[in-house]
């Protein structure tokens, strides 16, 4: 089987690498990282061609944008399988506000909200106003992980509702906003497969959102993650699928959308139990960095039995996961997530790839003229160590990420650091 896994940043790195141990796998655009034969035997190599141009026996859709956009719309046209919701779908996560109207009709715990545009600003301040609490406040658009503000101070929140309805900060996608109640509670990500009607959880993982250690700064795209969740077991997980994933997908059946790709649950884990925060309708990323080496089982015959319309016939029943832990960190460029400077030499990655137990996975990298690996986006680096337990796995990765170096690196030193304290000794 060959597979076209559609993107270009350390998800899709992930994607391939683990598609590549039962099928060859091209990468458009794809990356660096992305080229050579695997342990398994199968290839992995990245194209410029579009995905419309690449003959494949499925197609796997990493980003949102393209989704959103409608790509998996196209190609289902041409009588490709894919795994990746059409564009009716995929504005889950297009529109946040359409996400908040699909989780009210549908009956899932969610926080208390309202939506607001660029002509509203009186009745959105309001609102904000009377929320007890911290505040939220969101593009309703996509903005590629960065377009949500969560702080405990009022004047921060009108500033940042004006700037988005005013179209500063994020153009068109910040013009509509959805405002929240602050929700308290540990994240939780949860990754399901679906074609439809069924759903088959993937291994929890919890991220980090924001720049800083100790969940300082701005919000990112995701600085790292971390696989198991240690406070998370089989009767959470079922939960979360029994009260908020599956009567999404009845909801959205009953709209007459045939859903068929990954949905992620990103949960708050309240006194109350788990409450919905946002969904997304691809796999996440640094999330799949860090789930994805635990899986066992065979990842590309589930995703194709999902694009089928029939997981029952991937034959690989409940998805087996080591019982390693895994621990991701994300090496970012200097000025992300707000200006990130590109185009400095990347050093180190044979060091950090030859430890036992790691993988790094490129997100924006580019090859210069003499062949030189550079950084070209604003998360640079993903790397990803196995250990026995959380405590090694994420001794391993940052020993892996001190081997690496670009000017103005900048990683946290935070990543799975909660749970080993919540542990406690021993």
């Amino acid at each position: 089987m060959k597979v076209c896994v559609v993107g270009s940043g350390a998800r899709e790195h992930a994607l391939s690498w683990a598609i590549g141990r039962s099928a060859d796998v091209v990468a458009t655009p794809g990356n660096p990282g992305i080229d050579g034969r695997l342990p398994s035997g199968h290839t992995m190599a990245s194209t410029p061609a579009p995905p419309e141009e690449v003959e494949a026996d499925l197609y796997v859709i990493g980003p949102e944008a393209p989704l959103v956009d409608g790509l998996a719309d196209r190609l289902r046209a041409r009588g490709k399988a894919v795994f990746g919701p059409g564009a009716d779908g995929a504005a889950l996560e297009g529109s946040k506000r359409y996400l908040k109207q699909v989780a009210t009709r549908a009956g899932v715990p969610t926080a208390r909200w309202a939506s607001f545009s660029s002509g509203e600003l009186a009745q959105a301040r309001a609102f904000l106003a009377g929320l007890e609490g911290g505040y939220v406040v969101k593009t309703d658009g996509l903005a590629a992980g960065k377009g949500v503000l969560v702080t405990a101070d009022l004047d921060e929140a009108t500033a940042d509702l004006e700037a988005k309805l005013a179209g500063t900060s994020f153009g068109e996608a910040g013009r509509r906003v959805v405002i929240e109640e602050q929700m308290l509670g540990a994240e939780l990500s949860l990754l399901c497969v679906t074609d439809g009607q069924r759903v088959v959880p993937l291994a929890p993982a919890q991220d980090y959102k924001r720049i800083g250690s100790g969940d300082m700064g701005p919000n990112t795209g995701g600085m790292g993650a971390y696989s198991p969740v240690p406070a998370v077991d089989d009767a959470l997980v079922g939960s979360v699928v029994d009260r908020i994933v599956e009567p999404t997908l009845a909801c959205l059946r009953r709209d007459g959308v045939d859903y068929r790709g990954l949905l992620y649950a990103g949960l708050m884990l309240t006194a109350s139990g788990p409450r919905l925060i946002e969904f997304n309708v691809r796999f996440g990323d640094p999330e799949t960095e860090a789930v994805l080496p635990r899986l066992e089982s065979d990842l590309t015959s589930l995703l194709a039995a999902a694009a089928g319309g029939d997981l029952g016939a991937s034959g690989e029943g409940t998805p087996r996961f080591s019982a390693a832990a895994a621990v991701s960190v994300v090496a970012a460029a200097p000025g992300y997530p707000l200006a990130p400077r590109t185009g400095g030499l990347v050093r180190g990655l044979a060091e950090a790839g030859t430890l036992e137990g790691v993988l790094v996975f490129h997100a924006g990298t580019t090859l210069d003229g003499a062949g030189a690996l550079r950084t070209s986006g604003g998360r640079v680096l993903c790397v990803t160590a196995l250990g026995d337990d959380l405590a090694a796995a994420r001794a391993s990765a940052y020993r892996a990420v001190s081997a690496v170096h670009f000017e103005g690196m900048q990683v946290r030193d935070d990543i799975a650091l909660r749970p080993l304290l919540a542990l406690g000794p021993g």
